[in-house]
């Protein structure tokens, strides 16, 4: 009985955290679900090979080589790299499906993008400079969801004001840095800015990712009231 109880919550488990990762959003299903799904299975397979000591051992160290990332010593970032990751990131996304919500490659919506590329190239950075620090912003930035409304608001402190507002259409763009944030003043949308005046957006209307400039582009978002906001951990 103990066997087909083990192998049910392992098959629930798997289920879970598959069902978990396909899905595009990032909401409170995948920020509870996904841990508490790797837990029941961990558990499961704990239960089930508990007899068998070489497997005992290798599943009591997989949650300490889990957490091992987020205890390193923290490092100064590389900021130049960190800017270059997520820039590139989020160019990485054209094309993509817009999904509300969203925030993978199979559907994002405009505040997922940023999110998702700059988490990216913080995870980049932790794993090739073995940083600490940028494994913990990065954990910081997956739990806390931040939407257009929170980056314009300066939400935990991941993001802060630039100075730098009024019709996006209109702004000086050499005064932007390449991954700058264009929060519409209703806090509805946000556009990023790449270089040379280019934007990417992850816009409802064509219902995908785009690169586009407004010395050419006519869609109505370029002609909105928008304040100007930058990640705070590239500066």
């Amino acid at each position: 009985m103990l066997r087909k109880l083990c192998w049910l919550g392992g098959v629930i488990g798997i289920m879970g955290i598959v069902v978990l990762l396909q899905r595009p959003y990032h909401d409170g299903a995948l920020r509870y679900g996904l841990p508490f799904s790797i837990l029941c299975l961990w558990s499961i397979l704990l239960i089930s090979l508990w007899l068998r000591r070489r497997m005992r051992r290798l599943l009591l160290i997989l949650p300490l080589a889990a957490i091992l990332p987020f205890v390193l010593p923290g490092k100064p970032m590389d900021r130049l790299a960190l800017r270059a990751g997520y820039v590139e990131g989020l160019r990485s996304f054209e094309g993509a499906v817009y999904v509300w919500g969203g925030e993978s490659r199979s559907g994002i919506d405009c505040s997922g993008l940023p999110r998702r590329a700059v988490r990216d190239a913080l995870f980049h950075q932790g794993v090739t400079g073995m940083n600490g620090d940028a494994f913990r912003e990065w954990a910081r930035q997956w739990w806390f969801d931040t939407s257009a409304k929170a980056m314009g608001e300066g939400y935990r402190g991941f993001t802060r004001a630039v100075g730098i507002s009024g019709p996006l259409r209109k702004l000086d763009f050499t005064q932007l840095e390449p991954g700058d944030l264009a929060i519409t003043a209703d806090g509805r949308h946000v556009m990023v800015h790449l270089e040379n005046g280019n934007w990417i957006q992850a816009d409802p209307g064509p219902g995908k990712v785009e690169i586009s400039n407004p010395e050419t582009d006519p869609r109505g978002w370029f002609d909105s009231e928008v304040f100007v906001w930058r990640w705070s951990i590239l500066e």
